[in-house]
C-alpha cells in the first residue's frame, strides 16, 4: 500500500494520469518558486527606483541613467518621457492633447508590463482548476477496473476490492497535491501583481502631474 506500489500496480491509464499530474505539480512548483523570487526582487528594485526618481532634480539626466532599465516602472517612465518629447518638440504645444497622450502612453505601458508579468499565472490557474478533475478521471477509471476485476473473480472480499480502489483514490490525491498549491499561489501572486499595478499607476499619475506642471510653467 506504499505510494510506489500503488503506482506500479495501477492500470496503465491511471499511471498516465498520475505521471501527468506529477509533472504538472513539478511545473507548478517551479513557477511558484520563480515567481516568488521575481516578485520579491521586483518590489525592492521598484522602491529604489521610485526613491531615486523623486529625489532627482533633472528628469532628462535621470532618464539617461535609468531609462534603459528593464524594470516595469522604468519602462513606464521611459514611455512618459518619449511621449513628452514627441509632444513638445515643436514650437506650439497643445497642452490638453499632450496631457491626454501622456496618460494614454503611460497607461498602455502599465497594462503591457502587467500582462507580461502575469503571463505564467494562467498555468497556475489551469492546474488549480483542471488537476482535481484529471485525478478524478483516474479514480473513476480505476474503480471501474476494480469492479471489472470483482466480476471476473466473482469475489466481493475486501482483500480483492481494496487494492484497486486504493490505486484509484491515489490518483485523486495526486490531483489535489498538484491543485492546492497552484490555487493558493495563484491567489497570492494575483494579489501581489495587483499591488504592483496600483504602484505603477500611482507612479504614472505622479509623473503625469509633474509633466503637467512643466506644461503650465511653459518649460
Amino acid at each position: 500500500m506504499s505510494p510506489i506500489a500503488l503506482f506500479l500496480q495501477a492500470d496503465w491509464v491511471v499511471k498516465i494520469v498520475m505521471i501527468g499530474l506529477l509533472l504538472a505539480s513539478v511545473w507548478t512548483w517551479a513557477i511558484i518558486i520563480g515567481f516568488f523570487v521575481r516578485l520579491g526582487g521586483l518590489r525592492r528594485k521598484t522602491l529604489r527606483f521610485e526613491t531615486a526618481f523623486w529625489k532627482a532634480e533633472d528628469i532628462d539626466a535621470f532618464h539617461r541613467i535609468e531609462g534603459e532599465s528593464d524594470l516595469p516602472i522604468a519602462r513606464v517612465f521611459a514611455a512618459g518621457v518619449k511621449e513628452w518629447r514627441r509632444s513638445t518638440v515643436g514650437g506650439s504645444v497643445d497642452r490638453g492633447g499632450t496631457r491626454e497622450r501622456l496618460a494614454t502612453a503611460m497607461g498602455a505601458a502599465v497594462a503591457n508590463e502587467i500582462d507580461t508579468l502575469a503571463d505564467r499565472l494562467n498555468v497556475l490557474a489551469t492546474v488549480g482548476s483542471v488537476a482535481p478533475f484529471v485525478g478524478l478521471f483516474g479514480t473513476v477509471w480505476g474503480i471501474m477496473r476494480s469492479f471489472t476485476g470483482i466480476a471476473s473473480a466473482q469475489n466481493t472480499s475486501l482483500a480483492v476490492v481494496a487494492p484497486g480502489i486504493a490505486e484509484a483514490l491515489f490518483a485523486t490525491a495526486i490531483g489535489l497535491f498538484a491543485a492546492i498549491p497552484a490555487v493558493i499561489a495563484y491567489n497570492r501572486f494575483s494579489h501581489g501583481i495587483n499591488r504592483i499595478e496600483a504602484r505603477l499607476n500611482r507612479f504614472a499619475d505622479g509623473f503625469h502631474a509633474t509633466l503637467s506642471r512643466q506644461l503650465e510653467s511653459g518649460r
